[in-house]
């Protein structure tokens, strides 16, 4: 059985979503960043962490990339073509998608308020309206990032699409709303959103 450290309301989510998908195991120790917990497998205070045979791996991107690569599922060989686009997709979604909210989030609650610029936020929202202008192109008519096939590309950029809507960045009308919704439609997001809320 997988143990996760982090809480549900943050990148966790990615790593628990996952771990639904792949109908594993797992257990969660609902802990916040900067905790001593957390501060006892990672350095830095950070969340997620995953515990795997003793062994800590952080960063959800991470631990989402050695678990489908483990499992072989949700993810393209690597040294593939098909890898290579989705890694694509998967760190389009850091750079246009998850630093923009952190951005965001960082100057609206995270820093310390005399360490905050609110005047960023604007400039955010622009960058965001910029990157779903790109993700409708990059998308085109697929079902889903890498066209017929769910990968852990798509549960990147789900949890991009939820951190968004709370943090009410908009969602574009079209094609790249009508694919948030089946991002976030599926069966094994529900799943780890109700364990989630049985750690509340």
């Amino acid at each position: 059985m997988y143990k996760v450290i982090g809480h549900p309301q943050s990148r966790t989510m990615r790593v628990l979503w996952l771990l639904e998908e792949l109908n594993l195991p797992y257990e969660v120790v609902p802990s916040k960043p900067h905790q001593e917990d957390v501060y006892a497998v990672n350095p830095s205070g950070k969340i997620p962490a995953l515990i795997v045979d003793g062994e800590t791996i952080y960063d959800s991107t991470a631990i989402c990339t050695y678990l489908a690569d483990k499992h072989s599922s949700l993810s393209f060989p690597s040294g593939t073509l098909d890898r290579a686009r989705q890694d694509s997709f998967t760190n389009f979604a850091l750079d246009e998608m998850d630093s923009i909210l952190w951005m965001a989030a960082k100057h609206s609650f995270i820093h310390p308020e005399d360490q905050r610029v609110p005047d960023i936020k604007p400039a955010c929202r622009f960058e965001w309206n910029r990157s779903m202008q790109q993700l409708g192109k990059r998308l085109g008519e697929n079902t889903w990032a890498m066209g017929d096939t769910f990968t852990i590309a798509d549960i990147i950029i789900g949890h991009c699409a939820i951190w968004a809507k709370v943090s009410k960045f908009e969602w574009p009308e079209g094609p790249v709303s009508e694919y948030f919704s089946r991002v976030l439609s599926r069966p094994a997001l529900a799943k780890a959103n109700e364990k989630a809320a049985a750690m509340q």
